[in-house]
């Protein structure tokens, strides 16, 4: 027999399944947005229902290496990050800004602001949670990144398998979600979950999922789960400052070994869930009454990216390669007071040449500093 979770105060609770939960979602308005499987690849998509979930597919993941087996057809979230994060929701690709037509008296300008839209991310792994909390950080105070976050809850799922190019512990995080979401999920073998709520929102939502009350031992074998997530981890940084470390390392020649190897490709920072750059440009017709401005997601990859009157800034693969590993990890600290790095494993696995940024900070750990200074 099942008791509606009504209470906080109740705990945690187990769900046979995940179709009440959509249900809920969608009654409060929202579209539920979460992982599916898409041209052999888990992909993030809107919703439907439950079943949509990515059922019985694992992933093999390593140095630019992703591909899908088969698995339990029980459970939806063995699978590890995909090409896709939550950057394309909350900070999309291509986003028109403005656009202009012309009038009698000049043109009428008409701002392209997002519409607001009521949505239930589904499926949150911790390292997308802590890249959502850096991209709050940076874009926070931005008119359209404020618009769409505004409206969102958050699912989150607990890991309890590991990818192999995961290093989230290292990075500072770990497959348990610890902040950001509204109810977190952790799936445990036989199909069922253990759900729990943090915020009135989650909360009210839960209320309304026909569950049963969770045990102390329901509790502790999902925490030994996530645990044991946690110690298999393939992959880890070098634990030093790795700030200092990167400072120290400005004409290493690890940056002309890796450069012989980068295809300058930007495939690294597509994937990433918090770089963020974009570039501006602006169309008109053939007649010159219509006019756009569009926002495109960009790479410090391209070497257009740093042009200036003179030509570019970082006219070799090494300088842009060092630019985009030394920001990540090192001067992000300096502009927003924590790693641009979450250690979901996506520049690893979508490398076309295995390119691995833990092995390449271990690499130059391994060297003598070449340069001094406090900063890059």
């Amino acid at each position: 027999m099942t008791t509606e979770h009504s209470s906080p105060t109740n705990g945690p609770v187990l769900l046979s399944g995940l179709d009440d939960l959509f249900t809920a979602l969608q009654s409060d308005g929202r579209t539920v947005v979460g992982p599916t499987v898409r041209g052999h690849a888990i992909v993030m998509v809107e919703l439907g229902n439950a079943s949509e979930l990515p059922y019985g597919w694992r992933t093999e993941v390593e140095a630019g290496t992703y591909r899908l087996q088969r698995g339990d057809d029980r459970l939806a979230f063995t699978h590890t990050s995909g090409p896709q994060s939550w950057k394309q929701v909350l900070h999309p690709s291509r986003q028109r800004l403005w656009s202009a037509d012309k009038a009698q008296d000049g043109f009428q300008v008409t701002d392209d602001a997002p519409a607001p839209r009521r949505l239930a991310l589904f499926g949150v792994r911790s390292c997308d949670l802590r890249a959502i909390g850096v991209l709050d950080h940076v874009l926070g105070d931005g008119g359209r990144y404020a618009a769409r976050r505004a409206e969102i809850l958050i699912v989150a799922v607990n890991c309890t398998e590991p990818g192999g190019a995961c290093f989230c512990v290292s990075a500072g995080g770990g497959p348990r979600a610890e902040a950001g979401y509204d109810i977190v999920l952790t799936e445990r073998p036989d199909g069922t979950y253990l759900a729990d709520s943090a915020t009135a929102e989650g909360e009210a939502v839960l209320a309304r999922v026909r569950a049963t009350p969770a045990s102390a031992a329901d509790v502790q074998s999902a925490a030994d789960a996530v645990a044991s997530a946690a110690a298999r981890m393939g992959r880890t940084l070098p634990e030093v400052d790795l700030r200092t470390l990167l400072a120290g390392h400005r004409e290493d020649r690890q940056w002309d070994d890796v450069a012989q190897r980068c295809l300058a490709c930007g495939n690294c920072t597509m994937v990433c869930p918090t770089c963020f750059c974009t570039s501006v440009t602006d169309t008109t017709d053939l007649t010159g009454d219509h006019a756009e401005r569009w926002e495109t997601w960009e790479s410090c990859f391209d070497l257009d990216f740093s042009n200036l009157h003179g030509g570019p800034v970082r006219d070799s693969r090494a300088g842009r390669y060092r630019h985009w590993l030394t920001h990540k990890f090192g001067t992000w600290h300096d502009q927003f007071g924590e790693s641009g790095c979450v250690g979901c494993g996506r520049c690893i696995a979508w490398c076309p040449v295995g390119i691995d940024v833990t092995a390449e900070l271990h690499a130059l750990n391994t060297h003598p500093p070449t340069t001094t200074g406090d900063s890059p």
